[in-house]
């Protein structure tokens, strides 16, 4: 698995959905004008672009530990304090800021537990730490067609449901065992709109993320089988489905 690819690759295959799932996240956490608020795991940008639109780019900090994603952020909002680093040793002084986010990383932090912990750390007391992971567990992500075919036809291939977060009780876990117990959980939901099959499909085939990494190790026999199997689940007509996240919220 890898996040290395470029921040273009991103946007294609997760940055379509990450976008419209951080307003709600944003909203959840509270961020408003006067805040100073550190995007922790920015990739290339999707939740970093709402909390400007909202506290403006001189009070947001980003971290990310891919370079091509620190570089994209950078050269798109001007202003951020964009660092290269990860969740688990961020690069800031203790309580400097007013809330500290986290979109669609936890499933992919080393020690989930550490990194919360010291998102806890670098906010004020009386600030936010919040984080939403897609509902891996409930199968209600924007993966989960691709891993129900996937299962279907390499059924000893593991899928991401076990990925840490990805249910509302191992989410709420983590921030107790960061030392955050008591953080409410809310699911979150978006809408996204396909033009076809293929539109949702092609993404897939870039690289990004463990499902497009296990899909590139695949000779052409078994990716056919798998793509085959994902058209029962995705409409190949124009269509808008729902896809679910668990986010938690805690006070410092």
């Amino acid at each position: 698995m890898s996040f290395f690819q470029s921040a273009d690759a991103y946007d294609r295959f997760m940055g379509r959905y990450s976008t419209i799932l951080a307003p709600g996240f944003a909203d959840l956490a509270g961020i408003e004008h006067g805040q100073r608020v550190v995007d922790v795991g920015c990739g290339p940008g999707e939740l970093t672009a709402e909390l400007v639109k909202r506290v403006g780019a001189d009070h947001v900090a980003a971290v990310d530990p891919s370079q091509p994603f620190v570089d994209a952020v950078r050269e798109r909002y001007p202003g951020v304090d964009v660092q290269a680093g990860t969740a688990e040793q961020l690069p800031h002084p203790d309580g400097v800021f007013d809330a500290a986010v986290s979109q669609l990383v936890v499933h992919f932090m080393q020690d989930a537990v550490a990194g919360v912990r010291d998102m806890a750390r670098v906010t004020r007391p009386g600030g936010v730490v919040a984080a939403c992971t897609w509902d891996l567990a409930g199968n209600r992500s924007p993966l989960a067609p691709f891993w129900m075919a996937v299962n279907q036809v390499d059924p000893n291939q593991r899928d991401e449901s076990e990925r840490r977060g990805g249910s509302e009780e191992d989410l709420a876990a983590i921030f107790a065992h960061a030392g955050l117990a008591g953080a409410a959980t809310t699911e979150l939901v978006v809408e996204a709109h396909h033009e076809s099959f293929d539109e949702w499909w092609e993404p897939f085939e870039l690289g990004v993320g463990p499902a497009s990494a296990y899909l590139t190790t695949l000779g052409p026999d078994k990716r056919d089988a798998i793509r085959e199997r994902a058209q029962e689940f995705v409409p190949d007509e124009p269509h808008t489905i729902q896809w679910y996240a668990w986010a938690a919220r805690a006070t410092v």
